[in-house]
């Protein structure tokens, strides 16, 4: 008996080692930046979120997508004014993890298995 209850301390023990922090509603609204590479060049692109809207500033160009939150860490984002049938496409994000200004989430078009992730970080 004295085994058992000791291999059940040290499962919730080993186990609790590896909860992820997913503070996710310090990100629901604010000023963010997204950081990636294509074909080896650095990227930026800055946002700003509310809780039912999201704009983004990349390369000089604004553009607007309506926000709809299935829980506190997914989302669903959808362009305001598609340009093309690609961006008609609604993409769901979920935020994976959290730090005290940064999270990391994937994301894929709704109903695509393919997901992709990248990490943001909040500006202020």
């Amino acid at each position: 008996m004295k085994k058992i209850i000791l291999l059940g301390i040290l499962a919730v023990t080993a186990t609790s080692c590896y909860n992820i922090e997913r503070n996710c509603s310090d990100f629901k609204t604010g000023k963010f930046e997204f950081e990636y590479e294509v074909d080896g060049v650095k990227k930026i692109s800055n946002f700003v979120r509310n809780d039912t809207l999201e704009i983004d500033t990349f390369e000089g160009k604004v553009d607007s997508s309506s926000v709809r939150w299935i829980n506190d860490c997914e989302f669903v984002l959808e362009k305001i004014n598609p340009k093309n049938m690609a961006e008609k496409q609604a993409i769901h994000m979920k935020i994976l993890s959290t730090t005290e200004n940064s999270y990391t989430f994937e994301f894929s078009k709704l109903g695509d298995t393919q997901k992709q992730k990248g990490t943001v970080t909040k500006i202020n």
